[in-house]
């Protein structure tokens, strides 16, 4: 198809020969499915672009004609302004003569009724011509009858426009036209005017406007030219492109969008001078018929393009299904050789008497031998090591015997270079397609690097099995829902035996949420199939202490979820024996009763004088109760009521010394910690009772606030008592210490609701007049055995320090400061209303703040 076309192009144009040549090199190149595809796609292009070319023709001329009525219309438009213009300019110098006759006073008001009158009659396009003063009022005016009908003389100055006009002329002080004014009148719907408001002079001053009132529909009539308007529908539009004057077409209907070369009619509007934006003249072309025969032409070019493209495609569709066998084949071939290429597992065919007649390239590859080096070789093959020939000679007769084993067998292959790998070979019979066997295909695949995997992998598990069965814990793995141990290590098993009864134990007494074994156990489907494992994994190690009788020992249980390996969720069991840190603890905890105790027995020892002193007034008046009565009882001196009256008061201060021995003794007795619900204010009233008797000793008032309605804490009232009365006893001493003057030797304790950390909290305060507390006492405040008294042992604030954090609180000291002065000291500690005590406290730190 292609020779003819290039002879007679080279006949005509005498081409170059040299892209001739190069044309013909790039066809011949080609395939013959790619020559046919372009020779097919030739004409298809060729219709295609003689489509577009007739497409772009249409379209270039159908710009043109737009273009040439566009430019047309933008001429008369701009004329049709400029009569327009004219005839204003001719309106304003007639309203201006008038304007200076009536400034020189040469006109007066008949004479102006009988110029206006003239003005009005000349020319149709004005409606009205008033005479108003400065202060806007209207001398004289003259309107038209056709425009009486609309609005009558008395109205012209009510608008805001018109107000508006009249200020700007009065202040340019020259002409100047309204913005198009809208007048409803049941007559004429929305007819339109326009104000043009000529300033008067009177010796320099403004002795207000001549005013002159147009029609828009008018000045459109009498102002456009016949043949402009004749040729175009013309209408004057204001700035909001609303329609004063005139009428456009209607809108493009939906069938002439549809065309792309029908376009709208050409339009254009200008403003209209002098008046200004506020007016514009628009004139747009009535739309024009295409044209029946253009119209025609062009879809016949259309229809017949599409029948030859639709030809075309039809002749290429029966050339590809023609092609299609051919490439099939093609593809299958190619596809299996690709196969070949691609594998990397070696493959290697036998004849029936061991001759190699086929290697794949991954054989190759992997011996490092040609494929001539190897096909029709025979025993022995030259990738066979020498020193292992025999073994290999037994092998290959196996192998042609059918004797070889399905699962593979493992051999050594030499490569050319001299290097030794291990290798896994499989044997199986190599059929025709005639059924018949025609040898035996041998597939190697090298197993070095999985063989040096595998001997790691149980190094590895060796070492880490015996790491397992050497440490202190024992360990233990069990699915969830089922009875199987997956792995314990020998410290479990030396406890509880290869049974899954004993990490189950632990589990239940530790209290740790898991499935129990139900009937679905044996089920081949996972019971926990679908449900949120990640979570569970994921999550951190639960704790737990548990005391197991069996075996008489204090157990630490951790456990967690992990994901077996075979993927079942399973729980792993981590048991640590802690009897010796749990004697430890219990030991600890005695010393620390032991300390709380002999603290308390201190705090007595030290008060001892108070409370002989305070015991004294009651037994003094109990013996002076019991000398009087019986010195009157011998004198007959005393009657029953007397009598009465005296043993009541023996009774009194005796039931008092016994109180005050009964508290000391309930304060310093020995027993148990024992946390109950206790109210606030008992507790502390407690604790003030044994308080002021030291501060007494020490000539210290104490003063106290308790808030009313405090929520009742869970505390053991005696240790609370104790700190409050350290840190009551303490403020005394430092006062003392500081030798205050009477008037300033005082102590507040304050108790009130409080919340910290978002935690309701009942929060006591003990606050004194003292010396306070320096940098170095205040970084060492909390340290055991750390006292500044000479005779102190260090442990009360420690003791006191360690009860508050045993109730989940915190103890705090701060300075009190005037200025920069220091005036006592502050200690502060609080209680949660509702704590939570864990199994095991964790001790926390003492923040010691500085209060400014």
């Amino acid at each position: 198809m292609l020779t003819p076309l290039i002879t007679s192009s080279s006949a005509d144009a005498a081409p170059n020969p040299a892209p001739l040549a190069l044309w013909g090199r790039w066809w011949r190149r080609q395939t013959p499915a790619r020559q046919d595809r372009f020779i097919t796609l030739g004409p298809l292009f060729a219709v295609v672009l003689f489509l577009a070319a007739v497409i772009a023709a249409f379209g270039y001329l159908r710009i043109e004609e737009i273009d040439r009525e566009q430019q047309a219309l933008t001429r008369d438009v701009e004329y049709a302004q400029q009569r327009l213009r004219l005839r204003l300019l001719e309106r304003q110098e007639q309203l201006m003569r008038i304007g200076r006759d009536v400034s020189n006073k040469e006109v007066d008001r008949e004479e102006f009724i009988v110029q206006a009158e003239a003005l009005v009659n000349q020319f149709p396009e004005l409606m009205a011509v008033s005479w108003i003063d400065s202060k806007r009022r209207i001398q004289v005016a003259y309107v038209s009858p056709t425009a009486s009908q609309l609005r009558t003389a008395g109205e012209q100055l009510k608008g805001d426009e018109t107000v508006g006009t009249f200020e700007l002329t009065r202040d340019l002080r020259q002409p100047v036209y309204s913005r198009p004014l809208m007048l409803q009148n049941p007559i004429r719907y929305n007819a339109a005017s326009l104000q043009l408001q000529v300033p008067l002079d009177d010796q320099g001053k403004f002795a207000g406007v001549i005013m002159g009132e147009y029609s828009i529909d008018g000045l459109l009539r009498f102002g456009i030219p016949t043949e402009i308007a004749a040729k175009y529908a013309v209408a004057l539009v204001d700035d909001k492109h609303l329609v004063l004057a005139g009428n456009l077409p209607p809108p493009r209907d939906a069938a002439a969008r549809l065309v792309p070369w029908a376009e709208g009619p050409s339009k254009y509007e200008m403003p209209v001078s002098p008046v200004g934006n506020g007016l514009l003249i628009r004139a747009e072309g009535y739309r024009a018929s295409l044209g029946v025969v253009g119209s025609g032409f062009f879809w016949l070019v259309s229809a017949l393009s599409a029948l030859t493209v639709w030809m075309l495609l039809g002749n290429w569709r029966h050339s590809r299904r023609r092609l299609e066998a051919q490439q099939a084949l093609l593809s299958e071939t190619h596809f299996r050789r690709a196969m070949e290429n691609s594998m990397l597992t070696g493959m290697r065919a036998l004849d029936l008497q061991g001759r190699i007649t086929y290697v794949n390239p991954a054989f190759c590859q992997m011996t490092g031998l040609s494929e001539d080096e190897l096909v029709g070789c025979v025993a022995p093959f030259p990738h066979w090591p020498e020193s292992e020939n025999d073994t290999l000679m037994a092998r290959l007769h196996d192998e042609l015997n059918g004797k070889a084993p399905l699962t593979g067998f493992e051999v050594r292959v030499k490569r050319k270079n001299g290097q030794i790998f291990d290798a896994r070979m499989y044997v199986s019979p190599l059929i025709d397609p005639n059924g018949q066997q025609t040898g035996w295909m041998t597939s190697m695949t090298d197993i070095t690097e999985p063989k040096r995997i595998r001997e790691e992998l149980t190094a590895s598990y060796e070492r880490f099995t015996t790491v397992l069965e050497g440490l202190d814990a024992a360990i233990s793995v069990a699915p969830l829902g089922s009875d199987e141990l997956l792995f314990a290590n020998k410290l479990y098993r030396s406890w509880f035996g290869i049974k899954v009864s004993g990490h189950v134990s632990l589990i239940a007494q530790a209290g740790v949420p898991t499935v129990a074994p139900t009937d679905d156990a044996l089920d081949p489907v996972d019971g926990l199939a679908g449900f949120p494992t990640n979570s569970l994994t994921d999550a951190q190690t639960a704790n737990a202490e548990i005391f197991v009788p069996e075996l008489a020992k204090w157990i630490e249980v951790r456990s967690r979820y992990l994901a077996w390996v075979d993927g079942r969720l399973a729980q792993m069991v981590i048991a640590t024996d802690i009897t010796q840190r749990r004697h430890a603890e219990e030991q600890a905890a005695r010393q620390n009763e032991r300390a709380q105790t002999a603290s308390r027995l201190i705090t007595m020892g030290e008060m001892a004088s108070s409370v002989a002193h305070e015991l004294n007034q009651p037994l003094t008046a109990i013996s002076n109760y019991c000398n009087g009565m019986a010195s009157r009882i011998k004198g007959q001196q005393i009657s029953n009521e007397d009598l009465l009256v005296a043993l009541d008061k023996t009774a009194k201060q005796a039931r008092r010394a016994g109180q005050i021995i009964q508290r000391i003794r309930a304060f310093v007795k020995r027993s148990e910690p024992n946390r109950s619900s206790a109210d606030v204010a008992t507790l502390v009233s407690n604790a003030m009772e044994l308080a002021e008797i030291e501060l007494r000793r020490h000539h210290v008032r104490l003063s106290h606030y308790i808030a009313a309605r405090l929520p009742r804490i869970t505390v053991d009232p005696i240790l609370i008592e104790q700190v409050l009365i350290n840190l009551m006893k303490n403020a005394a001493e430092s006062i003392a210490q500081a030798q205050c003057q009477a008037a300033q030797r005082s102590v507040e304790l304050r108790v009130v609701p409080n919340t910290i950390g978002g935690q309701s909290v009942v929060e006591f305060s003990v606050s004194d007049s003292g010396s306070g507390l320096s940098p170095e006492v205040m970084t060492r405040l909390f340290e055991a055995f750390y006292s500044t008294k000479a005779e102190g042992m260090g442990i009360g604030l420690k003791l006191c320090r360690s009860i508050v954090e045993s109730h989940q609180g915190r103890l705090e000291a701060v300075n009190l400061y005037n200025c920069d002065a220091i005036i006592g000291c502050r200690f502060t500690f609080w209680i949660p209303v509702a704590p939570h005590f864990s199994v095991a406290s964790t001790a926390t730190d003492i923040v010691v703040v500085k209060d400014t």
